[in-house]
């Protein structure tokens, strides 16, 4: 894909963060966009700021990407729509902290729907609209945590591994099959967005302390430069985007010390993470 121009893009995660500078960053570039989001106040905000940055055209849709059968009616009405789908950037997640023995199983069903099965049916339902297209792109979000495990983070790891290994396959697919759509996964690190104010947390955890730590001490790019390296990497038909200092850095120190990064983390952690605070 040599341009962005005049192609139709599905983000979902729109309503703010990385969607939301998504979609500014194309509308510029001329790009058609179809924005989804659970949140339909950041969604008609994100709609309205995309309207005055001259967007050719836009609709914004409410989405729960964790409903298969709300995505798929959502897929045929883009289509019917626009004509067609050229890209599709599976964005919207979640995060969940706590240490895995004290999750519960309804926390981990939500983050599996959202941030897996989310992306499941993004990629699914758009797929053969990308490839009839002539010119299509999947693009997957995942995270530094799809490439290094982090405590606390289980079924957050889980779910961007998940997401890391089916896009990867399904590029491979894409080569074998010879089918005119690029597949790229992204690795975001921290980026300055909403996702752990808006996460859930274990009993045993402070939702007020774990989303501090990752305002002031993580996040440390903005989403209008993860945007702009995504767009990039679409445009590079790049296998895998990694956004941040923080992302090269991690992973490479992951790939020089093995399975062994694992002891380091451990040990960084303790000093690092908040303490839990105490459960009667």
């Amino acid at each position: 894909m040599k341009t962005l121009d005049d192609k139709v893009v599905a983000i979902t995660g729109a309503g703010s963060g990385i969607g939301r500078a998504l979609a500014l960053d194309l509308a510029r570039r001329g790009s058609l966009l179809a924005l989804s989001d659970v949140d339909e106040v950041g969604l008609a905000d994100t709609v309205a700021q995309v309207e005055r940055a001259g967007a050719v055209k836009v609709r914004g849709d409410r989405l729960d990407v964790a409903d298969r059968d709300a995505f798929a009616r959502y897929a045929l009405d883009v289509v019917q729509d626009f004509g067609r789908v050229n890209v599709v950037v599976n964005n919207a997640g979640v995060a969940l902290a706590g240490d895995f023995e004290d999750l519960d199983y309804a926390d981990i069903d939500w983050i599996v729907g959202v941030n897996f099965w989310g992306v499941v049916h993004g990629t699914k339902e758009l797929l053969p609209h990308l490839i009839s297209s002539g010119d299509g792109h999947v693009v997957n979000i995942s995270s530094l945590f799809g490439l290094v495990s982090m405590p606390g983070q289980s079924m957050y790891n889980a779910t961007k591994y998940a997401v890391r290994g089916m896009t990867e396959a399904l590029r491979e697919e894409m080569l074998i099959a010879g089918h005119p759509v690029g597949v790229t996964v992204v690795h975001p690190g921290g980026i300055k967005t909403a996702i752990a104010r808006n996460a859930r947390v274990s009993a045993k955890e402070s939702k007020e302390q774990t989303a501090e730590l990752f305002d002031t001490k993580l996040a440390r790019m903005t989403p209008e430069r993860a945007a702009e390296i995504i767009v990039n990497g679409i445009l590079k038909n790049r296998a895998r985007v990694l956004v941040g200092i923080d992302a090269h850095a991690v992973h490479h120190v992951a790939k020089l010390l093995g399975s062994r990064y694992q002891d380091v983390v451990a040990r960084t952690s303790k000093r690092v993470l908040p303490d839990k605070p105490s459960v009667i």
